[in-house]
């Protein structure tokens, strides 16, 4: 039954993807009237491009963890099996 929840994953990483950038730019926006650093850019102050990056990861990070968590409990309503592991380990 987990591999049936595979699927679900790989799209709600897609669609994390899509909000989480839509999300960052317009926070960015708030933030300068540049468009954000990129690796790619030759000109970039340094600090300016560690932020932006820090910026849109946790975005990223949040979206799909929120997505993810809220359709595995979806999942677990319709199937009665949680497609994961119940609780995280003990170091």
């Amino acid at each position: 039954m987990k591999v049936a929840f595979i699927p679900i994953s790989i799209l709600g990483g897609f669609l994390a993807g899509l909000i989480g950038q839509k999300l960052f730019e317009k926070l960015w926006s708030v933030i300068d009237d540049e468009e954000p650093p990129d690796a790619q850019h030759r000109e970039v102050a340094m600090v300016k491009l560690v932020g932006a990056l820090l910026l849109e990861g946790a975005i990223f990070r949040l979206i799909r963890g929120l997505f993810d968590h809220t359709a595995r409990r979806g999942f677990a309503r319709m199937t009665g099996t949680w497609p994961g592991e119940e609780a995280p380990e003990r170091s």
